[in-house]
């Protein structure tokens, strides 16, 4: 990837990527192993001022044995270097991993030691903005190693691991370069404008658009799932007292996380808990019962109840099946809730299956029938919260974009490539054409990095831990 010099220069300044860095790369605590990074011209020789072993005559990508002393003399630690060749390391750059043992006093003396011989302390993410300084990866390259280190599930490591190796960025990439031939034929009409020269049937450019276009919206809409992938996603479990809600939390946990009782209004506040379904991270909520004429203590549990329903990415109305006066006030409330709320996913359970005396018709609205009690109907359960989450996306093959920032820039260059189709069905000039175009290009280029600033970058890796 090559980025411009004048969107590189001023933070080059502004960090100074010269100096030779150092940082530990390994939580802070006692452990077995810890891992400090170095990074930048003669790393080798000025870890090799405190080192048993000349490091600058050692082949890349080779471990050394040895130990680590001060000054004086004195062992600090018995050690493995790993070292990297300019252009053949993480960064880019000269580099060495040492490999100490945990102990926070060793990791401050060896830290203090390379400060010493002329290091500094790297900043947050500076190792990762500097292999995307010197093209080891573009942007979203980079933004991709943050996620991985955060994923919990593996689902959104699938999707960080996908995008860290350039899945994504080869996607935008051909998309950009049918942008940019769709640009050069109008530029080349601009050009020739007095001899009224058409370079290129509209129709064709038309039709371009639009499968660019197409594109593009298919891959923000993919944000709602890879966002929730990528945060968890929520589900509230919500009903009457009494229908099973804390029994249906235990069943899918597999565990008696919640009490069950005859009493209701035993569930007085949230009860939060995480189960993982066919990798994807789901938040179950159980929630107090909602009901009238509740005491001060439960209708503050309710009012929670409903707070949650909100931020829920899916609710799980539950009824029970036994009581028709439940199933009628339930199939009211999830009308209600999807009226409320489109884009909320709501669905019925009816519960208490294994007691009911009859199932009813129920066809408008999603439903499964299940016994928190017994057991029944849980396995339907989870495959109907996976098909929620994942709608007619397929997790395997798709590209999925979880990144706000991505799903940002995705969306104004729909927006533009919108005013482009408007431009060529309405045959509107070809100046104006272009204009749109350009915007949809650098919209584009802002993921991948072809188009950056200080502050788009100061921000984006101000966010990574120390030594990453």
């Amino acid at each position: 990837m090559q980025i411009h010099p004048f969107l590189v220069l001023p933070l080059l300044r502004m960090t100074h990527t010269h100096d030779t860095i150092c940082a530990l790369a390994t939580p802070n605590g006692i452990g077995a192993l810890a891992i400090i990074r170095i990074s930048g011209e003669n790393s080798l020789a000025l870890l090799s001022k405190n080192f048993s072993k000349d490091l600058t005559t050692k082949s890349s990508h080779t471990a050394h044995f040895g130990h680590i002393q001060n000054d004086k003399g004195e062992w600090i630690d018995e050690v493995l270097v790993t070292v990297f060749e300019h252009g053949k390391s993480f960064t880019g750059e000269e580099s060495a991993e040492i490999a100490c043992h945990a102990s926070p006093y060793i990791q401050q003396q060896i830290i203090q030691l390379l400060l010493q011989s002329g290091c500094r302390l790297a900043e947050p993410g500076e190792f990762t903005m500097r292999a995307f300084l010197n093209g080891r990866m573009d942007l979203s390259q980079a933004e991709a190693v943050a996620d991985l280190i955060a994923s919990q599930s593996k689902s959104a490591h699938n999707i960080a691991l996908k995008q860290l190796r350039g899945g994504f960025s080869n996607e935008l990439k051909e998309l950009r370069e049918k942008l940019i031939h769709f640009a050069s034929l109008v530029e080349l009409e601009l050009d020739f404008a007095e001899e009224d020269v058409q370079f290129a049937d509209r129709g064709e450019l038309l039709q371009l658009v639009l499968e660019v276009l197409r594109y593009i919206q298919r891959l923000a809409k993919s944000f709602e799932l890879g966002n929730a992938i990528k945060n968890g996603v929520p589900v509230a479990i919500v009903g009457a007292p009494n229908t099973g809600k804390s029994t249906l939390l235990n069943q899918l946990l597999g565990e008696e996380r919640a009490i069950v009782s005859n009493i209701a209004g035993t569930t007085r506040d949230v009860i939060e808990e995480v189960l993982n379904i066919e990798g994807i991270q789901f938040r179950l909520i159980d929630t107090a019962g909602i009901r009238e004429g509740a005491e001060e203590i439960e209708a503050m549990g309710i009012q929670r109840s409903k707070e949650k329903i909100v931020l829920a990415h899916i609710v799980l109305c539950l009824a029970d099946l036994s009581q028709e006066e439940s199933m009628q006030e339930v199939l009211v409330w999830t009308r209600e809730l999807t009226e409320m709320y489109p884009d909320k996913k709501v669905l019925l359970v009816a519960n208490k299956v294994d007691i009911s005396q009859k199932i009813p018709e129920i066809c408008e609205i999603p439903t499964v029938f299940t016994s928190a009690k017994e057991g029944i109907g849980m396995e339907e359960l989870k495959q109907q919260l996976v098909e929620l989450v994942q709608g007619d996306f397929n997790l395997s093959n798709e590209t999925i974009v979880s990144n706000v920032r991505h799903y940002d820039a995705l969306t104004k260059t729909a927006a533009a490539l919108e005013k482009a189709k408007y431009d060529l069905e309405n045959n509107i000039t070809a100046d104006w054409v272009a204009m749109d175009i350009r915007q949809a290009m650098y919209d584009l280029g802002t993921i991948t990095g072809d188009i950056s600033t200080d502050d788009l970058l100061g921000n984006i890796f101000s966010k990574f831990c120390i030594g990453k």
